[in-house]
């Protein structure tokens, strides 16, 4: 996710880090290079424009220039700007005092907007604990409906469609149909289009004269860059949508969409989509897509989906058996489970603030791809109950078993016994520190 404009301002505060104080030509080099970043990254130009003329604006000046920390102060102004640029933070869904929160779903032909109606069905449902359900407007684009159900049968929610019937009538009957039913949120997926086109403008903006939904939210794909912006204020001229579902964040390399369309459209971008599984789907949070664009990760969002898959409960006995130095082979199966939940290991890589350079000596280390939780994982299934709860017994004769029964070398064993054991020493370490000064470190 916006790897490519990460780069480049990790490269740039590098290079002001490294300067005592920043001349007015030092300032306008880095501007400069800001400009290049942002376009290269396919940012609309007028964005771009107003962007660099608030920095320099902020950042010129005796107090930033000859400041004692001008790169703080510079990585300050730029982390603000940036987050202006992307607009408020997501205020999540409003849902309706009496009867169902209606929501409508619209967007082109290949945006992903079918996924983002089941992954914010599942969504809603996981978070609020609400009663779900579709209605498949789409009749054009073929087998539609059957993806809608298939999808929709994953997670336990009913999808209403009436073959014969136009996408209008078959809104206004699947809305009565569940309203009837007790369902406290009804999602329409509306039909998409290769393109923009007044057929389908009409058909929407009739669909929202019929039903009156609570909601309406437009889905972009975020690999289209400047096209999405152009789709974004298309789709505002004919139907004024209330906010924006970005989809394929993960694959986006650039970001020029999400940090183009609220400048140009003034809509708001509510959830994102970051993977191809349901749970890849989130609030926008601009505060924390600039800590990431700006090289310094995203902690509070790793700590958020760790506590969805960890308990407290949990937690605290991991902790008290690290104290103990008695965390076993059980305890990390358990915890390498809990980590393919929330993601893949290159995604949570991405959330933690270590430096670029830094980033890719560990990635030369490490496998990121998630074969290497599969692998671990193999050999611990290997191990009898025993060997698991006591790994110190795994002798000689019982690494060849295990190497043989999870198709590795004895070598990979040896290796996952050492970083093992050194893993439970630095622990320990750890815990005792945490538990002298609070802190851990």
């Amino acid at each position: 996710m916006f790897d490519t404009l990460t780069a480049r301002f990790e490269d740039l505060f590098y290079k002001i880090k490294n300067k005592g104080k920043l001349s007015p030509t030092d300032l306008d080099s880095a501007l400069r290079e800001i400009k290049l970043a942002l376009l290269e990254a396919d940012v609309n130009f007028k964005v771009v424009k107003e962007f660099l003329e608030n920095v320099k604006t902020k950042a010129t000046g005796e107090k930033i220039l000859e400041s004692i920390t001008p790169y703080q102060q510079v990585v300050k102004i730029v982390n603000e700007e940036i987050i202006k640029m992307l607009g408020p933070s997501s205020g999540g869904i409003s849902f309706s005092s009496s009867g169902p929160t209606i929501i409508m779903v619209m967007g082109l032909q290949g945006s992903g907007k079918t996924s983002s109606v089941i992954k914010l069905a599942n969504y809603i449902n996981s978070k609020f604990s609400r009663k779900v359900s579709i209605v498949a407007a789409d009749i054009y684009r073929p087998a539609a409906v059957q993806q809608l159900k298939d999808m929709a049968k994953n997670i336990n929610v009913d999808v209403f469609f009436q073959s014969g019937l136009d996408p209008v009538s078959i809104s206004s009957k699947g809305v009565e149909f569940f309203r009837k039913n007790g369902s406290d949120v009804i999602i329409i997926d509306t039909a998409g289009r290769l393109q923009i086109d007044r057929d389908m403008m009409d058909e929407i903006a009739n669909i929202r004269k019929k039903i009156n939904p609570h909601l309406i939210y437009l889905v972009l794909d975020a690999m289209t860059g400047q096209e999405a912006v152009n789709i974004a204020y298309g789709f505002n001229e004919k139907v004024e949508y209330d906010g924006i579902i970005m989809t394929k964040l993960d694959s986006d390399t650039r970001g020029g969409a999400a940090l183009s369309v609220y400048h140009v459209v003034k809509k708001p971008i509510e959830f994102i989509s970051t993977g191809e599984k349901i749970e890849d789907f989130d609030l926008f949070h601009p505060e924390r897509m600039a800590s990431r664009i700006l090289g310094m990760g995203d902690i509070l969002t790793l700590v958020e989906k760790a506590e969805e898959v960890v308990s407290e409960k949990e937690a605290k006995l991991i902790e008290e058996k690290i104290y103990k130095n008695e965390l076993n082979f059980e305890d990390f199966i358990s915890q390498l489970r809990s980590i393919k939940k929330i993601g893949s290991l290159d995604k949570i890589f991405s959330m933690i603030p270590v430096p670029a350079i830094n980033k890719n000596k560990v990635a030369g280390k490490i496998n990121l791809d998630d074969s290497y939780i599969d692998r671990i994982e193999a050999i611990i299934n290997s191990m009898t109950v025993e060997e698991r709860r006591k790994p110190h017994i795994i002798n000689g004769s019982r690494r060849k078993r295990i190497a043989k029964g999870s198709g590795s070398s004895v070598t990979e064993i040896n290796k996952l016994l050492k970083q093992f054991s050194k893993t439970r020493q630095l622990l320990k370490q750890y815990s005792g520190t945490k538990g002298k000064s609070g802190m851990p470190f």
